[in-house]
């Protein structure tokens, strides 16, 4: 095994866990369920059969990544996130048919609480703060809180609040990295040496 799982963990027949990803305490890996290398997945950790988790992710303790959520490469979720597949569930009706899909790009960070409701796309590097209930698609590097969730900043790949407008032509550079992010519009992108 080139991974490592606790004691208490059950990783059922089928599921693919990648090398050097690390599943702790009471955590549940379900089959067909599909998880990179050099993950870590922390305490009551759920991942059903039809969720998908890339390289290098954390999971906070106690995480339900549901049917249909995709976590690419380098996301980051806090502790008690939660993801849902249905728009409208009803114990009486069975609606497994009707799961939406739920995209978290790379490197995003989801905030400790935060709510993601299903169907939406969460985009590169952006940030959700603590306890926001993300209802609607988050741009690339934006910065959202609060309930419903809305995006009050820009934030750089490494996490540093820009200081630009939520839109026009502006560019910032990162204090930490020193890239320079370009504002054009509602779209922030990273400025490379070809541009």
């Amino acid at each position: 095994m080139s991974y490592f799982k606790h004691e208490s963990v059950y990783i059922d027949d089928g599921a693919e866990i990648g090398e050097g990803s690390s599943i702790w305490h009471f955590s549940h890996i379900c089959s067909n369920a599909k998880i990179g290398s050099h993950c870590t997945l922390g305490q009551n950790i759920y991942v059903g059969s039809k969720a998908v988790i890339g390289d290098n992710v954390k999971i906070q303790n106690n995480v339900s990544i549901y049917d249909n959520v995709i976590l690419e490469n380098d996301v980051f979720c806090g502790p008690s996130v939660v993801f849902t597949n249905v728009h409208n569930p009803r114990a009486f009706i069975d609606r497994k048919h009707e799961y939406m899909p739920t995209l978290v790009k790379q490197g995003a960070s989801l905030g400790a609480n935060a709510t993601i409701r299903c169907g939406v796309t969460i985009g590169r590097y952006c940030f959700v703060g603590a306890g926001a209930v993300v209802l609607e698609d988050v741009e690339d590097f934006a910065l959202v809180v609060g309930n419903p969730g809305k995006q009050i900043g820009w934030i750089s790949r490494h996490g540093e609040k820009l200081a630009l407008p939520l839109e026009g032509k502006a560019q910032e550079v990162c204090p930490h990295s020193g890239e320079t992010y370009v504002l054009n519009g509602r779209v922030l992108k990273i400025l490379t040496k070809s541009d």
